[in-house]
C-alpha cells in the first residue's frame, strides 16, 4: 500500500537557511563549518562498530519519513557531521531534483516490513531515525491511516532495529500528554492519558520502545518535543499556528487563528530541536538515565506571539476563532519540565522567542514572500 506524504511530528523547518548564511545564536554570521561544529557538543565518531564488528568511520543512518518538516534538514545537519553517503533520505514521495541531488534518497514504505528488511540488510545500517507519523490534526481527521502509519509502521522500524541491533530514535511530543496530566510545569515522568490517536501513538511508542530496551537491550531513544517553529509552510499540527502567523502577516496583514489568545503552548526553533537530537544519539549510553526525555525551549501565548511579531509589522490584524484544535492543546502542556535532559546529557537551548521572531521574519521574508513576488 503506497500512503500520503506523512510528516514528521507535531512540528511546525528551516536550519538550511541557517546553514546556508551561516549565523550563531545571537545572530552573528559565521562561516558554515562554524555552524556545523556549534550544532553539536559530541564530536564525530572516529571508530564506529557496526553489526557483526565491522569498522565504519560512521555510522549508516536511514532516515523514515524524510520529506516532512524535520526529515530533510536533519539529513543536513547529520551530512554535516558523517558525510554525505552516510546518510540516506527515504519516504514514499516523488523527491524533487534538489533532494535527488543533495544525497541518498530511496522508497521506502514503513508498512512493507520486508523492503525495509532489504534497505538495511543492502545499505547495512547502524541507525534509524523515524520521522514518519501523521499529525495531530490530520490524524483525527483519519484515524485508521493514523493507526497504521504511527502504530504498524512504528512496530515494522523497532522490530527491524531488534534483529540488526541497531540504534534508534523515535520522536514523540507534548501531544503524549492529556487533560490529567500537570500542565505547569509537566515532568519527565507523569501521568499522561493523551486524547488524540497521535499522541496515543506516541506513547504507545514509548512504552514499546522502552519495553524493547529492558526485554532484548535495543538502543532506543526518543525525545518528546514541543511544538517546532521553522520556515517550511505549516503541515497540520495543533502548533503550527505559530509558523501559519509568520506567512500570512508577513503577506497580507493578517492573520485569523484558530487557538485562543492566551493558549500557551511549549515551543521550540527548529536549530534547537535538530542540535538535541544530534546531541542525544550521540550521548554516551552511561549518560542515559531514560530512554525517553522532554526537551524545550520557550512558552508562549498566540498574543505574546502577536506582540513580538508587531514590532517587524506594525499594521498586523490577528483575529481570534478557536476551532477544534483548540481542545487538543487545552489537553496538552503549558509548560515542559527538560531539567531531567539539561542534567543527564547537558541539553541547553539557544533560542528564546526574540530571536526566533527575528529569524522567521527573515526567512519568511527572503525564501518566500520576496520570491512569490518575483
Amino acid at each position: 500500500m503506497l500512503l500520503r506524504k506523512c510528516a514528521s511530528t507535531a512540528f511546525g523547518g528551516c536550519l538550511r537557511q541557517q546553514l546556508q548564511r551561516g549565523s550563531s545564536a545571537d545572530g552573528v554570521l559565521l562561516p558554515l563549518a562554524a555552524v556545523q561544529q556549534q550544532l553539536s557538543t559530541a564530536p564525530p565518531q572516529r571508530r564506529w562498530f557496526a553489526n557483526g564488528g565491522v569498522r565504519k568511520t560512521h555510522p549508516k543512518i536511514l532516515i523514515t519519513g524524510g520529506l516532512g518538516q524535520l526529515g530533510v534538514e536533519c539529513a543536513k545537519l547529520l551530512r554535516g557531521q558523517y558525510g554525505e553517503e552516510s546518510v540516506i533520505l527515504s519516504d514514499i514521495i516523488k523527491p524533487s531534483n534538489e533532494i535527488v541531488n543533495s544525497g541518498p534518497y530511496i522508497f521506502a514504505d514503513i508498512l512493507d516490513f520486508k523492503g525495509l528488511q532489504k534497505i538495511v540488510v543492502d545499505h547495512r545500517v547502524d541507525w534509524i531515525i523515524h520521522f514518519s507519523a501523521l499529525l495531530s490534526a490530520i490524524g483525527e481527521q483519519n484515524v485508521p491511516l493514523a493507526v497504521r502509519v504511527n502504530i504498524e509502521g512504528m512496530h515494522n522500524v523497532l522490530e527491524l532495529a531488534k534483529q540488526y541491533k541497531l540504534r534508534i530514535f523515535v520522536p514523540s511530543t507534548i501531544g503524549a500528554f492529556g487533560p490529567d496530566s500537570p500542565r505547569n510545569p509537566t515532568p519527565n515522568v507523569t501521568i499522561q492519558r493523551p486524547r488524540t490517536i497521535y499522541g496515543v501513538s506516541k506513547v504507545h511508542a514509548e512504552l514499546m520502545g522502552e519495553y524493547y530496551h529492558h526485554k532484548f537491550g535495543l538502543d532506543f531513544r526518543c525525545l518528546r518535543f514541543p511544538g517546532v517553529i521553522s520556515s517550511d509552510p505549516p503541515g497540520g499540527g495543533t502548533t503550527d499556528y505559530a509558523v501559519a502567523i509568520f506567512f500570512e502577516g508577513l503577506k497580507t496583514g493578517k492573520y485569523q487563528c484558530y487557538l485562543k489568545p492566551d493558549t500557551r503552548l511549549p515551543m521550540m526553533y527548529i536549530e534547537d530541536c535538530l542540535r538535541s537530537l544530534l546531541e542525544f544519539m550521540t550521548a554516551p549510553e552511561e549518560k542515559l538515565q531514560r530512554r525517553v526525555y522532554n526537551v524545550t525551549a520557550m512558552s508562549f501565548t498566540p498574543e505574546e506571539l502577536v506582540e513580538k511579531l508587531s514590532k517587524y509589522i506594525p499594521e498586523l490584524h490577528v483575529s481570534y476563532r478557536p476551532d477544534s484544535r483548540q481542545a487538543i492543546a487545552d489537553s496538552w502542556p503549558q509548560i515542559f519540565d527538560d531539567s531531567e535532559a539539561r542534567r543527564d546529557w547537558g541539553w541547553q537551548h539557544h533560542y528564546d522567542v526574540d530571536k526566533l521572531v527575528d529569524l522567521m521574519v527573515r526567512d519568511v521574508t527572503e525564501n518566500y514572500i520576496k520570491k512569490a513576488s518575483n
